[in-house]
């Protein structure tokens, strides 16, 4: 799995290069949250569902 991605951030308001800042197994999948360098809003993806804003 990558370590960093590149997502449009919510608060900054431009694409961002997000980092993994931890990862573990449940029994819905794997559960992996990111973090924004620059402002530090974060966001977790399940499965690769993610809870970022649409």
């Amino acid at each position: 799995m990558a370590l960093e991605k590149d997502v449009d951030c919510p608060s900054c308001g431009e694409t961002q290069l997000f980092y993994r800042t931890a990862a573990m197994t449940l029994h819905l999948g794997e559960k992996t949250k990111w973090r924004c360098p620059e402002c530090g809003y974060g966001y977790v993806e399940i499965n690769g569902i993610s809870t970022l804003a649409a």
